[in-house]
């Protein structure tokens, strides 16, 4: 869908959904059945045009002049943010009959490739062209042609999953049925595990396909959004829809798009009795985790979209991501079983905190509240700010890295130095060993957090007790100004 489709479209598939599957069908009370899904961390990488085009599709950050070893490193490039960023290792990109037929395929290859080699999943889907927008192929001798290219290419490379189209809305419901069968059939070679069949309508009447045994082992790909009905202001009302729109199905199904603003300041770690939005994530969230659904949220890129949770920065094959929301991003982390409870804590090791330096009582800070690489670390008076609010994931090995909640950088060496006095910074997370700290026990509460690539210390500058105090690193010493204590928030 994207999300372009109008508000009556959408609250008309909200109606839709609600007549084939809403509240009037029972819940059960057990507990449902361990989902197959809840291994698929996903994002959506889009064209700018929302995905709808007559012509060749560009992603965000590509171009059509690009080679294939350009769109290669770009890729890479890209995924690296979403993967430090979010902990994503799915994405769902379009497909088209201009895109695969054309000279540009040859480079688009590169995406699916490069996800591969880097141990992502990559979902195609097929999007019909902005000149119909009908909901239904454009196509089918072209349809057929483009789906043969692509299960040439990729039919046993098992990192790669099919959509065979994006809400095939018009159709009805047999009709739609009888298309994805054909599918099947057409291409039998592919494993009905790595096919998704999207629910009829807007990827919104799921049972319908669910309950066809023609389908059974394929996944089923779902769409849900919180404008569909923009006065439930319930999050167990959203729980609810999701819960009854798949019965006993939990897993085969895969939300492959939902999303919201992310661009307006809205706060999504905090309940809300009058925000639709902040309301259908945190209960989504929730509920997909609960059944253990996977979601792949829309978009992670999309450029000038206010629902994109990932700003792409940079250009060329200089290509950065930062994240527009950390209350998004941690609720995105929370659908897929990373963190706690999903009140904010959205770490892969537990909740935020607050990182006091033993010495000056004084809390580690990012300068300024900024959000861009570079930014100075200091200490400050202790607050209520995000910006001293930190994550420690997990990096392996016994090192972790720690996050700002506020920006989603990673706490950095400036340069990589390895000397005495080297600056402490934030920077876009890299997996780099500068960006990489062990916390040591130093006693009474206290710890030492010294950088994996440089074996120094995080210090403050000349045992300063000073708003400003400068933080960087240092020979581990033992000193107070050396020692700090972590506490959740």
């Amino acid at each position: 869908m994207g999300r372009t489709r109008t508000k009556l479209t959408g609250l008309a598939a909200a109606a839709a959904l609600a007549a084939t599957s809403g509240l009037a069908v029972a819940v059960t009370a057990a507990a449902p059945a361990h989902a197959s899904t809840e291994g698929f961390r996903g994002v959506n990488w889009a064209d700018q045009r929302d995905n709808f085009v007559n012509n060749t599709l560009v992603l965000g950050g590509l171009s059509t002049s690009d080679s294939y070893s350009t769109t290669v490193a770009k890729t890479n490039a890209v995924l690296a943010g979403f993967e430090n960023n979010l902990g994503a290792n799915t994405i769902r990109i379009p497909v088209n009959y201009p895109t695969v037929s054309g000279s540009y395929w040859s480079s688009y290859r590169g995406v699916i490739d490069a996800a591969g080699a880097r141990g992502f999943r990559v979902i195609v889907s097929y999007w019909e062209a902005d000149s119909s927008r009908d909901g239904r192929v454009d196509n089918l001798t072209q349809f057929w042609s483009m789906w043969q290219t692509i299960v040439s290419a990729y039919g046993s490379s098992s990192h790669v999953y099919f959509e065979p189209m994006n809400e095939p809305h018009g159709y009805t419901d047999n009709e739609w049925k009888n298309v994805a069968a054909e599918w099947l059939s057409r291409y039998s070679s592919v494993p009905k595990g790595r096919v998704m069949i999207s629910g009829a309508g807007y990827n919104e009447r799921l049972l319908t396909v669910l309950t066809d045994s023609r389908f059974n082992g394929t996944l089923v790909s779902a769409h849900i959004y919180g404008f569909w009905n923009e006065s439930q202001y319930s999050e167990a009302a959203w729980r609810a829809d999701l819960r009854n729109s798949i019965g006993s199905y939990a897993s085969r199904v895969l939300i492959t798009e939902w999303g919201a603003p992310m661009t307006t300041g809205l706060d999504y770690n905090q309940p809300s009795s009058n925000n639709a939005h902040v309301s259908f994530i945190r209960g989504i969230a929730a509920e997909a985790r609960a059944l253990g659904i996977g979601t792949v949220y829309w978009p992670g890129i999309r450029v000038n979209d206010s629902y994109r949770l990932q700003q792409l920065n940079g250009s060329g094959t200089n290509l950065t991501l930062t994240t527009t929301n950390a209350s998004g991003r941690d609720q995105l982390r929370h659908s897929w079983g990373l963190g706690g409870t999903g009140g904010g804590d959205g770490g892969a090791s537990g909740s935020f905190q607050r990182v006091t330096n033993r010495h000056s009582g004084l809390c580690l800070d990012v300068a300024g509240q900024s959000s861009s690489n570079g930014a100075n670390v200091a200490q400050w008076g202790c607050g209520n700010g995000q910006n001293q609010q930190w994550r420690f994931e997990d990096a392996g090995s016994g090192y972790v890295r720690i996050v700002a909640r506020h920006s989603g950088l990673c706490l950095d060496v400036d340069g990589w130095s390895t000397s005495n006095g080297g600056n402490v910074q934030q920077w876009t997370c890299s997996g780099g060993n500068n960006q990489q700290w062990q916390v040591q026990n130093a006693g009474s509460g206290y710890v030492r957090i010294v950088n994996r690539h440089s074996g120094l210390c995080l210090d403050v500058d000349g045992w300063s007790t000073s708003n400003g105090g400068n933080v960087q690193q240092w020979t581990c010493s033992g000193g107070n100004n050396q020692q700090w204590q972590r506490a959740n928030v």
